[in-house]
């Protein structure tokens, strides 16, 4: 059998860099290395290299993503994609593989852009009929009206920044006087802005993949937050419990596969996604959807994996092959 070369590609340019430098250490450690070649591959702000080690590196170059392992050229065969937020989860270099026909693991370019703008990925799936939050959009020099946004959405509200991730920017907001400081937080993360109603429910997180072409839900994960919502030291400090399988009914269990996989098909999705749930009075309303989830081991899709019985090395051996599909 012939070995792939396999690009893990990690960091990105977001504020979620050390986040996805976890995820791809973790793919790194989990690939079959009796199947693949497996290459770390840091694309960051100051430069993308291959990295061997803290004191070896060597720079990618960017006219056929090839880079040498200090004997020989590399090209890899496809790359695995754990970069969060800006430009592995906004589709700018799913677009730039696609050019240069190396497969890649998570989705198209298109269907990241869409889903990486939550506005844009709202007004879709509405029109699907997909169950979703009040929500009101400002713009970066907009007239802040804060009586109508509250006419909106109602209070409790989110504020969010419209495309980034990790929780970064996010406030929940209980008060009037609130909203201006959580506007002018969302800002430093994005020009765009999106409050949505607060939903009173079980918040869940579900991964779905294709295994061949058959399209697999995984169990979803409840999420307990001990802080005022699942916000970045909820995912990442511990301040939460994320229970899997969640503690839900077997109907409500059943609705929010059905309604992840549905997503996952209309947006005609590839690769690994993560989608966050609020389940009020037995309806799975739509959150956001996630094409470069975390893989890190505490990170949600590892846990469901494992739940699933399955090891992080099929999984991911899985994801590869399945890049190969057209």
């Amino acid at each position: 059998m012939v070995k792939k070369h396999v690009a893990v590609a990690m960091g990105g340019y977001s504020s979620e860099v050390g986040i996805s430098l976890q995820s791809g250490s973790v793919v790194c450690e989990s690939l079959d290395a009796e199947k693949y070649h497996i290459y770390p591959i840091h694309i960051l702000k100051e430069g993308w290299f291959y990295v061997v080690s803290e004191k070896e590196r060597y720079p990618i170059n960017k006219h056929d993503f090839s880079f040498s392992n200090g004997s020989e050229t590399i090209r890899p065969d496809v790359v695995f994609n754990t970069i969060h937020g800006t430009p592995g989860e906004d589709g700018f270099l799913a677009a730039y593989w696609e050019l240069l026909g190396i497969p890649q693991t998570s989705t198209g370019f298109y269907q990241a852009a869409l889903s990486f703008n939550k506005r844009d990925c709202l007004s879709v799936l509405k029109n699907f009929g997909i169950k979703c939050a009040n929500s009101y959009y400002i713009n970066k020099g907009d007239t802040i009206e804060i009586d109508e946004i509250i006419k909106m959405v109602g209070l409790p509200c989110f504020v969010k920044p419209n495309r980034s991730g990790s929780s970064f920017g996010v406030s929940k907001v209980t008060t009037f006087e609130g909203m201006l400081p959580a506007i002018e937080n969302a800002f430093t993360e994005d020009t765009e802005i999106i409050i949505e109603t607060a939903l009173i429910g079980t918040e869940v997180s579900i991964g779905v993949f294709k295994n061949n072409n058959e399209l697999v839900a995984l169990s979803p994960t409840e999420i307990v937050s001990e802080n005022e919502f699942f916000d970045y030291e909820a995912k990442y400090l511990g301040k939460s419990q994320e229970i899997t399988p969640a503690r839900i009914s077997p109907e409500d269990t059943a609705a929010v596969k059905r309604e992840a996989k549905k997503i996952y098909h209309l947006l005609n999705m590839k690769g690994i996604t993560r989608t966050d749930f609020i389940i009020q009075e037995g309806v799975p309303y739509f959150i956001e959807t996630n094409t470069t989830p975390g893989l890190s081991k505490e990170s949600i899709v590892p846990k469901q994996v494992r739940e699933a019985g399955d090891t992080l090395t099929h999984f991911f051996g899985i994801l590869i092959e399945n890049a190969f599909q057209k």
